[in-house]
Formats: structure tokens, sequence, C-alpha cells
């Protein structure tokens, strides 16, 4: 392209200004000599000109005098304009250290034949953040952090747990096989005698009232899969294992939440719009694929909850804020502590998504990786304070 060799002429430090405005945008404005404008007149015309169909003419071999004079200069400078404007923006970002996130929002103020191009970009740019004292609050909200340790008395009420399931269970299809014979079709021809019919129609509400089953090796032996506990004790002992995972986790989770918000109630950032409806749009994404997972449809699902799709968003902001503060700071902590993801890790990851994705484009995968991986890391680091 013939433009790229002597933008150099335009000093783009001085040739425009930027000011910061609400919602952590900026406003840059300025003037692009005419001359440079200029360049762009053939480029523009042979471009507006792809779908110009005139008489006695083929499409795409009309002269340029003609096609300029059937477009018209107004026309034709708009998209000068445009072009220009496109190929310096990078180079105003540039030369004053622009972080911006987005497409601008460009407005031309003066634009006239023979005369410089004034226009201005609006743009969100990525935030200033100002952090508190992080490591401090963790290691305060780690003191306080609950046990993750199982207690017997958790161990025998999800015991009681499970036995009252496996009789409320039992009486169900007891209760359908009393049904059947009732209508004389028995399932599998199992003869069952009036006092058993009897027992089969006590109402619902005795239910938690009723003494549980004993619990014996024998009785062990029939929950879960085939062989899976060999007794009482053997059972204990992993359903032990079992909670403690959960809870851990549960915990885990809890506390992590604890640590987060806050460290978000004492930062303060501004935050750009873009950032918290990049949020909303991952929520309603999320949203959209476990309905779809259930074989629903977003409008069948708004219409159940008796919502719009513009109320939902409404009520999801405070919480897409949130998440968008949450990653700015993780990103923020983790340049702060320098903490990185481990290559080979992120590799392997990456390359078992590109896997499972065969579509996927391949640099935002590492990205979102990259991004994954970091905040667990500096969780990790918090935690451990």
């Amino acid at each position: 392209m013939s433009h790229s060799h002597h933008h150099h002429d335009i000093n783009f430090k001085s040739a425009f200004t930027v000011t910061k405005e609400e919602g952590s945008q900026v406003k840059i404005a300025g003037e692009i000599p005419f001359s440079e404008l200029e360049e762009e007149r053939k480029a523009a015309i042979k471009h507006l000109g792809t779908n110009v169909k005139l008489d006695g003419f083929r499409p795409g071999h009309i002269p340029t005098t003609v096609l300029e004079k059937h477009l018209g200069e107004m026309t034709v400078l708009t998209e000068m304009a445009e072009r220009v404007i496109g190929h310096m923006y990078p180079h105003i970002l540039e030369a004053h250290a622009i972080d911006a996130i987005g497409y601008p929002q460009i407005s031309i103020t003066k634009i006239a034949a023979g005369n410089p191009l004034g226009f201005t970009a609006t743009v969100a740019v990525m935030p200033t953040i100002t952090l508190p004292d992080y490591k401090q609050i963790a290691k305060t909200t780690n003191l306080g952090k609950e046990s993750t340790g199982v207690t017997d008395t958790d161990v025998e009420k999800q015991i009681a747990e499970i036995l009252r399931q496996k009789m409320a269970y039992e009486r169900l299809q007891a209760k359908a096989v009393a049904k059947n014979v009732a209508k004389g079709t028995n399932d599998g021809d199992l003869p069952t005698p009036e006092s058993e019919q009897a027992k089969v129609i006590e109402t619902e509400e005795d239910f938690s009232k009723l003494p549980l089953p004993e619990l014996t090796d024998e009785l062990v032996k029939t929950l879960g899969q085939p062989g899976q506990f060999t007794g009482i004790d053997d059972f204990k002992t992993k359903l032990r294992e079992h909670l403690e995972i959960e809870k851990k986790q549960e915990v885990e989770t809890k506390h992590r939440a604890i640590i987060t918000d806050e460290i978000i109630k004492q930062t303060t950032v501004d935050l750009p719009q873009i950032l918290i409806d990049s949020e909303l749009n991952q929520m309603f994404f999320q949203m959209n694929e476990d309905l779809e997972r259930a074989n629903l449809k977003m409008d069948d699902y708004l219409k159940h909850i008796k919502k719009t799709k513009e109320e939902l968003e409404k009520e999801w902001t405070p919480a897409a804020e949130k998440r968008a503060q949450l990653q700015l700071i993780l990103n923020e902590i983790a340049k702060d502590s320098d903490i990185k993801p481990d290559e080979k890790q992120l590799e392997e990851q990456v390359k078992q998504l590109l896997e499972q994705f065969k579509d996927a484009d391949e640099r935002r995968v590492r990205i979102y990786v990259a991004s994954m991986m970091t905040n667990e890391a500096v969780m990790k680091m918090l935690e451990a304070l």
C-alpha cells in the first residue's frame, strides 16, 4: 500500500489530544492534513465503484473520472476519510500509549475538499486499578478459615439420609407392584400377599416417622454399585472420604469468595461498560448452553420465569460488574506478584482443548487457558498466605 511510507510527516503525539472521559474511556481529537486524505482517493473510488452499474460500461470497468462524477464528491470524501482514519488510528494509539479495548466510536467533525480532516474517536481503555494490601487481606481471612474436617455426626447424618432414601425408593417400588396387582398386571409375577399390600398403601406422611432399617453388612452390600462396599466399616470409610472431598471443595469455594469479596470491596476501579457487557454476554452464553443441554429454548425459559432478556440483564449486572472487577484484580495481582502459568502445562491444556474443539482459534484458546491458569495460581497463592 502506498500510504504507509510517509505517515511520518505527522507527529501523532502532538497532532492529537487525548482526554479522559467517564467510564474508563478516552476521547482522541485532532486533524489529518488534506494531502494524507488525497492519498486515499484512488483506492476509495475503486472500492466504492465495485457495485456501481452504469449503462454502456462493464461493472468494475468504469473509468475513474466517470465514477467520481457519478458518486459525488461528498461520498468519495467520506470514504477517503474512513480509510485514512483506519490507517492512522493504530499509530495514534501507539504514540499516546493508549491500551484500548473494543472498537472506537468515530465522528467526523470537519470534512471539505482542500481542508484538513477533523475527527474524534472515543474508545474504552483498560482501567487503572488501585489494589489494596491484598496479601494482608488474604492473611487475615485465612486465619478465620472454616475447618474442612468431617465429624462422626456428619457421617451418621449422611448414613441416615442414605437409608431414608433407600426406604423411600423401595416403598415406591412396592407401591407400583401393588398397583399392578390390583390392576391384574403383575410385573414378573411377584405374588404380593394382602398384608403387604395393606402396608404399601400407607400415607406418605408417616414416612419420616418410620424407624430406619438397621445398618448391617448385608444391607450395606446392597448399596452403591455391586461389590462397591464389603461391609459396614468399609462403607463408613469410603463415605467419610467422599464427604471430606465434598466438604473441602465447598469450604474452599466459600473461602475463596470471602477473600475476593474483601479485596473487591477495597479496590478502586472505574469499570468500562464494555467489560461489564462482555461478562453479561459470557453469562448468557453459559445459560444458553445449559438450556440447550436440557433441550430448552431461551425464549420458552424466559416466558416460564416471566422475564424479558433486558430484565434478566439488569438483574445480572451487579454480578457481571463483580466478575469484571475480579478479573481485573486477578490480572493486576498476577502482574504485581509476577505469577505466570507453567509453560508446559499451558501447552498441554491448549492441545487438549484444540483436539476437543477442532475449529477453535488457537490464539484465543491460548489466551483463555493462560487466563484460567493464572487465576488459579493467584488464588492458590492467596490461600497459602
